[in-house]
This record gives C-alpha cells, sequence and structure tokens, in this order.
C-alpha cells in the first residue's frame, strides 16, 4: 500500500515549455534544455539548485546521461524508468521518495522530442522503435501501431456498450474548443462533429481528427519538499496521490480491451489523496486518440463502464460542460511530441494555479491526471491541490 504520509508531503514549485509545435533547426536536448531552465526559473532556482533529475526517451536508453551532461547540474538522485507517454506522471513518486529521505532537495522532470522535424523519417523512428520493443504477437503482422491497437480498442467499445462514432468526435470537439481559448494550442481552428467524422479514415473506427498531433515539444517540472515550497516563487500544487500500473505491454495482452490498469493506479492515487471523483474539479487524461479519454473517464470512476459516449454528449466535457477535460486542447488539438504525459501536468499545475486565462476553471482546487504509455499498457495517475485541499 502506498505511504498516505506522502500525501502533500512535496509540491510541483515551477514548470516550463519550450519547442511547442515547430521547433525547426533544433535538436530536441536543446529544446529540452530550454524547458529544463525555464521550469527552474519559474521556481525561483538555479540549475545548481537541482540535485535530482528524472527524464526518458522512445529511442536512447541512456537518456539521462547526456541530459545531465547537457545541464551541467550533480545529481544525488536520478530516475529514467521508461514507460512511454506516461513516465513523467509515474517519475512522481520515486522522487517523492527520494525527496522525503534526504536524498535530494529539487527534482527536475523533462521531456524533449522533435520528432515532428526530425531528420529521421517516421519509417525510421518506427523501426528503432520496434527493434528495443518487439511485440512477438503483433509486430509480425505489421499493423499501423499504435493507431491500429487504439482503432480495436473502439471498435470493441463501440461493440460492447453500444458507443457511437458521433460520441467519439464529441471528444475532439471538446478538445478543440478548449484549444480555441488557448492561444499556445496548435489546431485553433472551428471543428464540429460532421468534420470529424467526414475525414479521412486511417484506421476504422478512427478518422484522422480522432487522432492526436504530431509536433515538438518539451516540458519541465520541478519538484520539493512542501515547506521548502511555501518559500519559492510561485504558489505550491502538492502532490496529493500518485500510482502507476502495467497490465499488458501489447494490446492482444489485454483481458478486456475495454479496461485500463487506470482502475488500479486511479483507484491508489484517490486512496492516497484521500478523495474521490467528485472532489475532482479539473481532469487531464492522455487523449493520444478519443477512445482514451471514454475509457479513462470510466475507469477513474467519473462514470460507469460503458456510459462515458453519453458522460461526453452535448459538450459535457467541452467548456460550459459538467466537467472540465483536457482544457489545454489535449493532444488532439493542444500538442503532441512523441510522449505527452508531462504536458497535461504542466496544465494541470497552471490550472490551480489559476495562470489559464480564459480558459480557467474558476475555484479549480483539485486536480487529476492521467498519463498512458504504450498501447493502453501503462497508467499513471496523479492527483495535485492547491494549499485549501491539504
Amino acid at each position: 500500500m502506498i505511504d498516505k504520509r506522502l500525501r502533500g508531503a512535496t509540491a510541483i514549485a515551477g514548470v516550463g515549455h519550450a519547442g511547442i509545435g515547430f521547433a525547426t533547426g533544433y535538436t530536441e536536448m536543446e529544446i529540452l534544455v530550454q524547458a529544463a531552465h525555464r521550469a527552474v526559473t519559474d521556481a525561483g532556482l538555479t540549475m545548481q539548485d537541482i540535485d535530482g533529475i528524472a527524464t526518458a526517451s522512445v529511442a536512447a536508453t541512456m537518456w539521462v546521461m547526456p541530459v545531465i551532461e547537457h545541464l551541467g547540474i550533480k545529481p544525488t538522485f536520478i530516475e529514467s524508468t521508461m514507460l512511454g507517454g506516461s513516465s513523467f506522471v509515474a517519475h512522481l513518486l520515486p522522487a517523492i521518495h527520494a525527496l522525503e529521505s534526504g536524498q535530494c532537495n529539487a527534482v527536475l522532470v523533462c521531456y524533449g522530442s522533435t520528432q515532428r522535424t526530425s531528420t529521421l523519417s517516421r519509417a525510421e523512428i518506427g523501426a528503432v522503435r520496434r527493434k528495443l520493443d518487439p511485440q512477438p504477437y503483433e509486430i509480425p503482422y505489421n499493423p499501423l501501431n499504435p493507431l491500429s491497437s487504439y482503432a480495436l480498442a473502439a471498435a470493441r467499445h463501440m461493440y460492447q456498450y453500444g458507443t457511437t462514432r458521433e460520441q467519439l468526435a464529441e471528444v475532439a470537439v471538446a478538445a478543440r474548443k478548449w484549444a480555441q481559448l488557448n492561444p499556445e494550442a496548435l489546431m485553433r481552428d472551428p471543428l464540429s462533429i460532421d468534420e470529424v467524422l467526414s475525414a479521412r479514415m486511417v484506421s476504422d473506427p478512427l478518422t484522422t481528427r480522432d487522432c492526436c498531433l504530431v509536433n515538438d515539444g518539451a516540458g519541465a517540472f520541478v519538484l520539493v519538499r512542501a515547506d521548502r515550497a511555501k518559500s519559492l516563487k510561485q504558489k505550491p500544487v502538492y502532490v496529493l496521490g500518485n500510482s502507476t500500473a502495467v497490465w499488458n505491454r501489447q494490446i492482444s495482452s489485454m483481458g478486456d480491451l475495454t479496461v485500463t490498469a487506470a482502475q488500479q493506479s486511479g483507484q491508489l492515487a484517490y486512496d492516497m489523496a484521500q478523495v474521490t471523483p467528485a472532489d475532482i474539479d479539473v481532469v487531464e487524461v492522455y487523449d493520444a486518440f478519443t477512445i482514451n479519454t471514454l475509457l479513462f473517464l470510466e475507469d477513474l470512476g467519473f462514470c460507469k463502464k460503458g456510459e462515458a459516449g453519453d458522460f461526453v454528449s452535448n459538450g459535457g466535457i467541452a467548456p460550459g460542460g459538467h466537467l472540465p477535460v483536457n482544457t489545454n486542447g489535449g493532444g488532439l488539438s493542444c500538442v503532441h511530441p512523441g510522449m505527452y504525459g508531462i504536458f497535461i501536468l504542466i496544465e494541470a499545475v497552471r490550472q490551480l494555479r489559476g495562470e489559464c486565462g480564459e480558459r480557467q476553471v474558476q475555484g479549480a482546487e483539485l486536480a487529476l491526471v492521467n498519463g498512458n504509455g504504450g498501447t493502453l499498457s501503462s497508467q499513471s495517475t496523479a492527483i495535485l491541490g492547491t494549499e485549501a485541499t491539504l
């Protein structure tokens, strides 16, 4: 069981990002360093204050080493567990343990990718991924992964629960409406359900508008002990709960294509935070595809299994709906540079600080973040809160 004494023991003191969209002329390391310096500065610290590091990369197994070199730090805590897009949410709990044990005093969690403007083709990137991450029951059939796997989950949800294409489209339209309120989002043109449905089909039942963007981008945040956070530059955002769960790697190994490990990670995070889904003010989930949002809303307890289609209908998760979800525009309309988990955490922090302008959720005190990795493979849930929630 997770030690509930860790509830609120640490806080995110600074966030930053860089190279959002098209970082032409920059490497992924260069924009990572930019985002890292912005997060450290946002916290009112210097890079010399950083003595803990957590980072991961798709293509580099020893990625943390050159990151340390480029940042010029000498950390006493190093974490480089690679779980796909959920990694940076999953890095929270090890960092909390390191801080609470006194192993370090300030942990920088960071990520960078130039998958859009990289000189490597998508085929070459895919070849690297297949070599590093063989999947013996799927790769021989050359699926259009990860897309085909998520399409399979979507088709099963539609078959099993009567979910409609229109309900999937509601997720994309809601994300776009949030993006229209976010000047940093890349896709801000109006988007209708009909436009989602009539877009080019890429893996039945998902069209291009059901799929995340392919962009560059880097993000970072700084985690410190709660007592120190109170004396720093920004309003602290406390980590109240965090848990990670993995039930499978390949989607063909899932026991039920409509149930993810977010059920487990979510419940443990709620238990640690001592809150329930009804207490959450704003939700940030990893929406690489529209089906993700439906699955995670169900698995995290915001509605019953099979009812997410109705839950999101009629603008249910759009601005003005009954639950604010993916308030920056998500991976569907804001940005998606390969591994997106760090960006939903940054958005949650900014919401709880009250810094989000037109898209600000008024009175937000509790935020839930759920990172997803692989093909519905790894799930990491974090619950963040303001001082009022301690």
